[in-house]
């Protein structure tokens, strides 16, 4: 449903304005409006600027208003990279890493991404929906208002279909937008042990031919690693992706450097993520050709890992966005305000370019910012409602949620005061 809705005298209308990634220096700016207001028509910000300008000669019956007096004011956050359809959990893992195994080593026992396959393939559509419904009202109360969600659980047809379907399901349920990617190459499936080159070839051949007849999917992804999916393997598959209609996003470079970011820059991907062992000529290549460098700070903290090389990217005019990467093995959370915590205290972003990575850049990592990622007319009315003043907040109160309201085309669909927060 598309609603009509007034948001008025906000203490800052953070708009992150734009239709396009932002680069480097660019992220630093938010493009605020002090004592802002913005108006919402049919679900698409028709007006935004000072209030006393946009609601001097404004009828405002047939309007829903919120006075934002006291409070910020932002785009809807974009968490463009997660992993939010599977089914089982893996905290006894958890203890293992904590215990020193390392997140590889668990993978080659049969344990991490293999544990989660057998749990999805088991599990029903009905208990992937129900459990899809309990994350997506997590994520909205942190501020989301669109998220990735990749396949990647099943490594066979019939569940990487599922876990489509299940997307689409809950993209029809939920307020809050669903993106849907095909990870089918996120691990080699036991079935198909030493023979990684004829999985790819199934992939291309048998699943995405159908994903792609039934619109099932938006992008196409490869965990490309070392002992899971080469280069040439992954640009095989992302370029006969590519020309079958699917957009390209790549998990690259994220616990050795094996070329992904190069490749993500020669093959036209929209995103590349995790980089936390990208090369220098790889993030050049990326800010030169406009891949949005995808950081997933929540992950390297788990993992205990470094943190990717954000302000490297950044000062080096790359476009850089933040998200949870939320999945049951290595990240699991939907808590964008410990994302920005962990961007800020620890990867050298300023709280301005953190902003920008969560709203416009993680529109742009989603190929989505021409319609959302910043309140800008024509776009579509997601908007968040802090209970305080300033968007400085919002690391300031580390890992707690600042977000008092959520609207979702106009409506309002979380209020943290209803709900007696």
């Amino acid at each position: 449903m598309k609603g009509n809705m007034v948001i008025k005298d906000a203490s800052q209308l953070v708009t992150c304005s734009g239709f396009a990634a932002k680069p480097g220096k660019e992220m630093s700016n938010l493009h605020i409006i002090n004592n802002g207001a913005v108006v919402i028509e049919e679900g698409i910000i028709t007006a935004v600027g000072i209030s006393e300008d946009v609601l001097s000669d404004f009828d405002e019956s047939g309007f829903e208003i919120i006075d934002a007096k006291g409070k910020a004011v932002l785009p809807g956050f974009v968490d463009s990279h997660t992993h939010l359809v599977f089914g089982g959990y893996r905290a006894e893992e958890f203890s293992w890493r904590l215990r020193g195994d390392s997140y590889m080593d668990i993978m080659q026992r049969g344990g991490g991404i293999f544990h989660t396959v057998k749990s999805t393939r088991q599990a029903t559509k009905e208990q992937l929906v129900e459990a899809g419904i309990r994350r997506l009202d997590s994520m909205l109360s942190f501020g989301v208002t669109t998220v990735e969600g990749k396949s990647g659980y099943g490594l066979d047809f019939s569940t990487e279909i599922k876990q489509l379907e299940v997307m689409q399901n809950l993209d029809e349920l939920h307020p809050v937008d669903i993106v849907k990617t095909f990870l089918g190459a996120h691990a080699v499936p036991e079935e198909y042990r030493s023979r990684d080159s004829q999985y790819i070839d199934y992939l291309i051949n048998k699943v995405i031919p159908e994903i792609t007849k039934r619109n099932l999917a938006e992008f196409c992804d490869v965990f490309c690693e070392e002992n899971v999916f080469s280069i040439e393997q992954s640009r095989k598959l992302l370029s006969k992706a590519k020309e079958m209609g699917l957009k390209i996003k790549i998990h690259a470079d994220e616990m050795v450097h094996s070329g992904g970011a190069e490749l993500a820059a020669t093959i036209g991907a929209t995103s590349a993520d995790h980089l936390l062992q990208a090369s220098d000529k790889g993030i050049r290549d990326m800010a030169e050709t406009g891949v949005v460098a995808t950081l997933l700070p929540g992950t390297a903290f788990s993992l205990k890992e470094p943190y990717a090389r954000s302000r490297y990217m950044i000062d080096h005019q790359c476009a850089v966005a933040i998200a949870t990467d939320f999945n049951p093995g290595s990240c699991y959370t939907e808590s964008i305000p410990l994302i920005i915590a962990l961007a800020t205290l620890y990867m050298d972003m300023t709280t301005e370019e953190a902003i920008s990575a969560l709203t416009i850049n993680g529109a742009a990592a989603l190929d989505r910012a021409d319609t959302i990622g910043s309140i800008d007319v024509g776009k579509n009315g997601d908007v968040i409602v802090l209970e305080f003043p300033s968007y400085k907040y919002i690391p300031y109160h580390i890992a707690v949620s600042t977000v008092e309201k959520v609207i979702k085309r106009g409506n309002l669909v979380f209020d943290n005061i209803e709900r007696g927060g």
